[in-house]
């Protein structure tokens, strides 16, 4: 169990649990995690700034600088590079401004902006944490989804027992590391296809697209987070891999073809991301083709339809294709997903500045037989999960009603 890749900010609030946020930053590089720390002004009087950019080795957020963003939007900036933004301590008064959408400092401002995960560490005297008021803020927390780390019971610094102290470092960790490993996919296999395909013309000049492997690769972090067991075919990429996935590198759509078939026979999914070569050309040269004549022409031959092959072979695996398209992007991802039976198919738009092709962001459309879903632009990372996420959710139900269906016949 560990945070490797993953990059989380500290916010860190005026208590005086901070002291405790020190141990947090090193405690979360122990287990791998790139961190950051932002602090509210009133947290320099409990702990110095200076402390933490010691401790994490970059300089701490106190308000936008021009540090990440030349445009002098670091809350932005940090907001998007983060994968999570644990708020430890929160106070009560932070706790209200996430609550009702404040923005007056860098700390609040950078959770108004994330749109990844967020978790506050509540920590503060035990009649503040049980005020109706306080109360109510976590219900309003809580309903959007952030995690709520504690807090725990005890003698509090101001001599009094009860709720409200900040839960120690290492459970602090054991929480983050629980949101990655929610296990919706566990004991499933996935076979994941990544990058492109490049199909040789001769010993010199190839075939290919612009794939870069970016989402490909962060399907199969987000599927191990979900505790699946991942296998992914990949294209010629430079993308970072898992430790906790297995990779087959492949070269030709001919290659991954067989790959597929080789891995594919036992797997409960299969996300079909590639940008898999329509066609290769009919014949490699032996020597390399001189520039001769003005014009060239290269006879190319179709390549097999991997997804469709796969669905023919095993209809009972969950398959989920990709369409990146020019126009039309939901009429032809329709089409695609009608014609090859598939359960659920991500469509983009390519040729979009700042999304797509080897973008960090990207756009989608997740569309399935009985319905679809929009998300706009986001970090590939989170639009991996969530994709993750509706795919656990369909095959879970199938599982569900395998077993209703099995325990009425017994």
């Amino acid at each position: 169990m560990n945070l490797i890749g993953k990059n989380i900010v500290v916010a860190v609030c005026g208590g005086i649990a901070a002291y405790k946020s020190a141990e947090l930053v090193r405690a979360l590089q122990r287990v791998g995690a790139q961190v950051r720390v932002a602090m509210t002004e009133s947290a320099t009087k409990f702990v110095t700034a200076m402390t933490f950019q010691a401790l994490s080795g970059h300089p701490v957020y106190l308000q936008d600088s021009g540090d990440l963003d030349p445009a002098g939007m670091d809350h932005i900036a940090l907001a998007r590079w983060s994968d999570l933004i644990l708020v430890a301590p929160t106070t009560a008064n932070v706790l209200s401004k996430i609550s009702q959408g404040h923005a007056d400092n860098f700390v609040s401002s950078l959770c108004l902006a994330h749109e990844g995960y967020l978790a506050i560490a509540p920590a503060m005297n035990q009649a503040m944490w049980h005020h109706p008021a306080t109360q109510q803020n976590l219900q309003v927390l809580q309903q959007r989804g952030i995690y709520i780390f504690g807090p725990a019971e005890g003698l509090q610094a101001c001599g009094e027992n009860g709720s409200g102290r900040m839960l120690e470092p290492k459970q602090l960790v054991d929480s983050c590391i629980s949101i990655f490993q929610h296990q919706a996919l566990h004991a499933k296999k996935v076979v994941i296809t990544a990058g492109p395909t490049i199909e040789p013309i001769d010993p010199v000049r190839y075939l290919s697209n612009r794939s870069s492997g970016k989402m490909g690769y962060a399907l199969a972090d987000a599927a191990v987070e979900a505790g699946a067991h991942v296998q992914v075919i990949t294209g010629p990429t430079h993308c970072k891999q898992n430790s906790r996935a297995n990779y087959h590198p492949v070269e030709t759509a001919a290659d991954m073809y067989e790959a597929c078939m080789q891995y594919v026979s036992d797997a409960d999914i299969f996300i079909a991301s590639a940008a898999v070569a329509d066609y290769t050309p009919s014949h490699q040269r032996a020597k390399k083709i001189k520039k001769h004549t003005d014009k060239l022409v290269i006879e190319c031959v179709k390549t097999q339809d991997i997804i469709k092959q796969v669905k023919l072979l095993y209809p009972d695996c969950f398959c989920v294709g990709f369409a990146a398209e020019t126009d039309n992007v939901i009429v032809h991802a329709k089409n695609k997903l009608q014609q090859k039976s598939l359960d659920m198919i991500v469509a983009n738009q390519v040729g979009l500045s700042g999304q797509g092709f080897d973008s960090d962001y990207n756009a989608a459309e997740i569309i399935w037989p009985e319905g679809n879903v929009t998300v706009d632009k986001i970090r590939k990372p989170e639009l991996a999960r969530k994709i993750i996420q509706l795919i656990s959710t369909f095959t879970q139900k199938t599982s569900d009603n395998v077993r209703s269906f099995n325990s009425q016949q017994n």
